[in-house]
């Protein structure tokens, strides 16, 4: 069965003391007939939210929801033909396995006969590989059994389309791998369309056919694991994919060259020539967006005062005939201020009149301001750790904190010279002759440029 999501969100409302909150917004996406795909993000991503809309246990605030041709979005959750497997097996303690995976059978009208139910039973017991303990009850099976049982029951009616919230967190690590291949086991052989909500980006693309990555409650990429993994959209899914995490440093994009540490790094396919002039009004709106609430003429004084050398002399506004009456003096823009250095000297002068930005802000808005206008910039460089290689003419410097054997890699902890990040390098073992020095230079087999906002370059 199909399942297609059109123009889908979900606002929760706020109240008196919380804003609403938009779980989903505005999803469009189509999951062909019969197959796995993962719904992939942190916590409060919106996955679940996706889930239970699908269930029917949520009503949309806007969109439509189709199963096949059918549209559902109004359709009671116990007539969408769906089985749904949540994270907390929600079995009944009191009842049996086989009276567990029984029950939603009981519910059919008209009423099934018994031993057509307890035929079904058995099939679906055997699919999920427990019907040596049909006669046990929940709390005499080991999680991994329980979850087993779960979706048995959930399969027993035949569903069009099989939903799976989180269903192996609760498991130890050894159980989880052994699940995840039983529930990939089983979805081929019943062939259900099956959507699978998770956190762990390693379990979904383990199992997955398609992964979908969602952030705030918008798809950013959907794909096969590999290929998004391989090529992703964004700094966000490159982040988010890979374990251990890909190295993120800062590069700079000076006059359509990508340098590391002064050196050219990439010199290919890349557009940024001149500096941000700081009073320009695109600057200005940058710390606007920050948090700053005062005028651009505020700003200027701001900008410009820094000593009598370089303060504007001011136009006034006053007249010959009523010069007591006070008007607002209004500065000139002086030369451009296009240097990074002159950052910090705007946020001590800010910090001596009263006004706290956060930092990290005003440089995410100016950043994006210098992306918007083709400027110099800085942009963030990414590599994954099996990438790098050991190069006494690379471009990509690092100072050795530790070296250990993982299996048979070479596991090597560092940081980019003259940088704050870290970096987990991952080299064969038989490469471990190489490493005989605390400062290393390496190469990248691949890597990825990304503008501070995220957007990928190349």
């Amino acid at each position: 069965m199909e399942v297609k999501l059109e123009n889908l969100s979900k606002v929760f409302p706020g109240t008196k003391n919380r804003p609403s909150t938009t779980a989903v917004g505005n999803m469009n996406l189509v999951i062909p007939d019969g197959q796995l795909v993962g719904l992939l993000g942190p916590s409060g991503c919106g996955k679940s939210t996706t889930l239970y809309m699908i269930a029917g246990l949520h009503k949309p605030t806007d969109g439509k929801i189709f199963f096949g041709e059918e549209e559902v979005t109004n359709v009671p959750p116990e007539k969408r033909g769906i089985g749904l497997v949540f994270q907390n097996y929600a079995l009944y303690p009191h009842l049996t396995v086989r009276q567990n995976i029984m029950f939603p059978l009981e519910n059919i009208r008209p009423k099934m006969p018994k031993e057509k139910m307890a035929e079904i039973v058995n099939e679906m017991a055997k699919l999920v590989d427990i019907d040596r303990y049909l006669d046990r009850k929940p709390k005499e099976l080991s999680g991994g059994q329980q979850q087993r049982v779960a979706i048995a029951r959930a399969l027993a009616k035949k569903p069009q389309v099989l939903l799976l919230d989180e269903p192996l967190s609760n498991l130890d690590a050894r159980l989880r791998l052994q699940t995840r291949e039983e529930i990939k086991r089983i979805q081929r052989e019943t062939g259900i369309t099956t959507i699978f909500v998770t956190h762990d980006q390693e379990e979904a693309m383990s199992i997955s056919d398609f992964i979908v990555v969602m952030k705030m409650g918008v798809i950013q990429q959907i794909g096969k694991p590999q290929d998004v993994y391989d090529e992703p959209i964004n700094l966000f899914v490159a982040k988010f994919l890979g374990s251990p995490a890909i190295n993120v440093f800062d590069g700079r994009i000076v006059n359509n060259k990508v340098y590391v540490d002064g050196k050219v790094f990439d010199g290919v396919g890349f557009t940024g020539k001149g500096e941000l002039d700081l009073g320009s009004e695109e600057a200005y709106n940058a710390y606007v967006t920050a948090g700053y609430k005062g005028t651009y003429n505020d700003y200027l004084k701001l900008v410009y005062h820094f000593g009598e050398e370089t303060q504007e002399v001011p136009e006034t506004t006053g007249t010959e005939e009523h010069p007591e009456v006070q008007q607002e003096v209004v500065y000139e823009k002086g030369e451009p201020i296009e240097d990074y250095k002159f950052e910090a000297e705007i946020k001590e002068r800010m910090l001596s009149m009263g006004i706290k930005l956060k930092d990290s802000e005003v440089e995410e808005a100016l950043e994006k301001v210098r992306e918007d206008l083709g400027l110099n910039r800085i942009v963030k460089i990414a590599v994954r750790p099996e990438s790098f290689i050991v190069d006494e003419k690379g471009k990509i410097p690092v100072d050795v904190r530790n070296v250990e054997h993982i299996g048979r890699d070479v596991s090597i902890v560092g940081t980019i010279s003259k940088q704050t990040h870290h970096v987990r390098i991952l080299i064969p073992s038989d490469l471990r002759g190489k490493v005989t020095s605390d400062k290393l230079s390496f190469s990248a087999k691949k890597y990825y440029v990304f503008e501070t906002s995220g957007t990928r370059l190349k």
